[in-house]
């Protein structure tokens, strides 16, 4: 069935799957008649409760994990609130970012109860780093070429569409991001190179285990609209794969590519 969810990891305590783009996590306020979450969908595949223990925005693809009892929900979500989770992303971005940054700009919350000015400002930390770029001879905007570039980015806290924010604020706005980002080139995305999503995707989370106290390091592929690009792209290099290391390693921890 294509219905069916990727599961990366299962275990007797928690599951990791590759959430489709465009999937909300659980019912809210914002689903607005909304009939199918990720939620749902895993816990009839497994048939079995699950639980939630991060968020993953509605428009952004890859791993997401779950708890199989409330006792090891809590747990992982204590080690996502104290920071204990390594996060690894990659973003396709326009213009040409740099090779590295470490993005310090204060956050309002984005929920949606009452105006942004009054909710306070939290420190957000975003680390982020080059890994490839690109220049078509198509004019986008005013230059008769255009450039994108394959940015990494590595959450240090949790603040809601983070990434999308600060390397908007930064200059260099997530290509599909409809509220940050520009809509020329959204829409050139969508329609001349197929790509009509926002070209986020969660690709590592290393952490350790909640039972066993042994490291674990989850990797997501991307999907097929992001392979396909990264190939068009000549990023191929870059693709990450479907991996689970569970224990010590003496390596560099897989989620850092």
């Amino acid at each position: 069935m294509s219905n069916l969810l990727h599961i990366l990891h299962l275990d007797e305590h928690l599951v990791a799957v590759h959430k489709p783009a465009g999937l909300l996590v659980h019912r809210t306020a914002l689903a607005r008649g909304e009939c199918e979450f990720l939620l749902q969908r895993l816990r009839d595949q497994l048939g079995r409760r699950v639980y939630p223990v991060h968020r993953l925005d509605r428009p952004t693809s890859g791993v997401m994990l779950f708890a199989l009892t409330p006792e090891i929900a809590k747990r992982l979500s204590e080690a996502f609130t104290e920071r204990l989770v390594a996060k690894r992303y990659l973003a396709v971005v326009r213009g040409i970012g740099p090779v590295a940054d470490r993005l310090e700009y204060p956050l309002r919350e984005e929920d949606g109860s009452r105006p942004k000015a009054e909710m306070p400002a939290m420190d957000a930390v975003t680390e982020i780093r080059r890994l490839d770029s690109v220049e078509l001879p198509v004019q986008v905007d005013r230059y008769p070429h255009s450039r994108y570039s394959l940015m990494e980015a590595r959450p240090l806290t949790g603040r809601r569409h983070q990434i999308r924010r600060h390397l908007s604020q930064r200059g260099y706005p997530i290509i599909g991001d409809a509220k940050h980002g520009k809509g020329n080139h959204n829409r050139f995305f969508a329609e001349r190179l197929d790509a009509p999503r926002l070209l986020l995707a969660a690709t590592g989370l290393a952490f350790a285990h909640p039972v066993t106290g042994q490291p674990l390091r989850l990797n997501c592929a991307l999907d097929a609209t992001m392979t396909a690009l990264f190939q068009r792209f000549g990023w191929s290099g870059h693709l990450p794969v479907d991996t689970v290391q569970e224990g010590p390693s003496h390596h560099q921890p897989a989620a850092t590519d």
